[in-house]
C-alpha cells in the first residue's frame, strides 16, 4: 500500500583545479583589462544547489608583475617603474547559471556564468626607494570578484569552463604605490583614490560527484 513520498535532496558537488595567467591593473604599467603574463593556479569546491546556481570557494596564488615600460602612457614610460608581487587568494561566493545545468540530466550541457562574493588576498607590502621596490611587511586586504565565464559538461563526471574574474581591492598598496606604514607616507605616488584591481583568467577542469534524486515509498 501507497503510504508516503520521501524525497532525498541532491547534493552535487563539483572539486577541481584552476589554470590560467594572472595580471594586474594599477598605478604601475600598463592598464589593459584581460592581458595575463604570470601563471595562476587554483582549487575549485561548488556546492551546486539548483541547475542554476551553486556555492563557490575557490584557492588560488599567482605572482602579479608590471613594467611602466609596457606602457602607452608617455608620463608612465618616462617614469620607468616595475614591480612584482605574490598575492594568495581565498573566495567565497555565488555562482549563477545563464542556461539550466542540471548535472543529474545526461543530455549535454552548456552555459555561460557569473560569479562574485568575496575575496580576502594576502601578498607583500611594498614601497619604492626611486626606481626599486623594496619589501615592508605581509599585507592582506579585502576583494570584490567579478567573474564571467562559459562552461560545459564534456564526460558524464568532468566539467570544463574558460572564465576571466576581475578583482576589485579595497587597498591601494599591491603595487608599492601607497605604502600603508605611515612612516612611509612620503614615498606615495599615483592616484592614491583609485584602489588596485588584478585579474585571473584560464581554465577550470572539474570532477562531479553526489546524490542523484530518488522518490520511494513507504
Amino acid at each position: 500500500m501507497f503510504t508516503g513520498l520521501s524525497t532525498t535532496n541532491a547534493q552535487i558537488h563539483e572539486i577541481g583545479v584552476f589554470l590560467g595567467g594572472s595580471n594586474y591593473i594599477g598605478d604601475i604599467g600598463p592598464t589593459d583589462f584581460i592581458a595575463p603574463n604570470k601563471l595562476a593556479l587554483g582549487l575549485l569546491y561548488k556546492w551546486n544547489k539548483s541547475p542554476r546556481h551553486s556555492w563557490r570557494f575557490s584557492y588560488t596564488q599567482s605572482k602579479i608583475i608590471s613594467s611602466d615600460g609596457n606602457s602607452e602612457i608617455p608620463s608612465r614610460k618616462n617614469r620607468g617603474f616595475q614591480f612584482e608581487n605574490n598575492i594568495k587568494e581565498v573566495s567565497a561566493g555565488l555562482e549563477f547559471n545563464f542556461f539550466d545545468f542540471n548535472l543529474h540530466d545526461l543530455k549535454p550541457k552548456f552555459t555561460p556564468y557569473i560569479y562574485s562574493g568575496l575575496s580576502y588576498v594576502y601578498y607583500d607590502g611594498l614601497f619604492f626607494l626611486g626606481n626599486n621596490p623594496k619589501y615592508d611587511s605581509k599585507h592582506g586586504a579585502f576583494a570584490i570578484p567579478m567573474t564571467i565565464g562559459i562552461k560545459a559538461r564534456i564526460m558524464q563526471h568532468l566539467i570544463i569552463g574558460l572564465e576571466s574574474g576581475a578583482r576589485y581591492t579595497l587597498k591601494d598598496d599591491l603595487d608599492g604605490s601607497n605604502p600603508t606604514n605611515k612612516n612611509l607616507e612620503d614615498l606615495k605616488f599615483g592616484n592614491i583614490n583609485s584602489n588596485d584591481w588584478y585579474v585571473f583568467t584560464g581554465f577550470t577542469l572539474t570532477y562531479t560527484f553526489g546524490i542523484k534524486p530518488c522518490y520511494c515509498t513507504e
